[in-house]
């Protein structure tokens, strides 16, 4: 149903057929990301930009921001950097998934997710897409922990709170109220 084979015999996400700048930023993530397992169910990690990418794809976002999608992990989490992308994918591709890489010199974590939500909304509308979705995906996994009985948002955690304000927060950039 989702998955294709090309002509080399490569299995491929069946949206990415025809998208020539997306399949190369997807062969490049699948690799970038390697070993990597998504913590919410040990899946491997490329699912979840997969998820964001299609979620993307799906909206009718044009080609270069479903690339950016696919790649909006690779700096934060593998040794890509934004140069890498740059030489890459290009400027556009690249600037997206610079907006959506946190500044880990920012220790406080709330400090942290509130430069990288305005570093967003100065970027504009095609990393705030990618922002969205990713939101959404990452919901989607929560919601799949909390079915298996984890409390994903304990409110006498204090990271657990940390989070659930940062999703707040990001719902309230993103346009929405998240207590409707």
């Amino acid at each position: 149903c989702c998955v294709a084979v090309d002509a080399d015999g490569a299995e491929i996400p069946t949206f990415l057929r025809k998208l020539a700048l997306a399949r190369e930023a997807y062969d490049f993530a699948r690799a970038a990301h390697g070993g990597q397992r998504r913590d919410s169910d040990a899946a491997g990690f490329i699912v979840h930009p997969l998820e964001v990418a299609s979620l993307l794809f799906n909206t009718g976002h044009q080609e270069h921001v479903v690339a950016a999608g696919i790649l909006h992990d690779t700096v934060e989490d593998t040794e890509a950097t934004v140069e890498d992308l740059e030489a890459r994918f290009g400027a556009d591709i690249a600037g997206i998934v610079a907006a959506m890489t946190e500044d880990a010199a920012i220790a406080d974590f709330q400090e942290r997710k509130r430069a990288l939500r305005e570093q967003i909304a100065a970027c504009g509308p095609d990393a705030t897409a990618v922002y969205a979705a990713d939101k959404v995906a990452k919901v989607r996994e929560l919601r799949g922990r909390a079915a298996r009985g984890e409390n994903v948002f304990d409110p006498r955690n204090e990271e657990a709170r940390g989070k659930l304000e940062h999703y707040r927060q990001s719902s309230s950039m993103l346009g929405g109220d998240p207590l409707e």
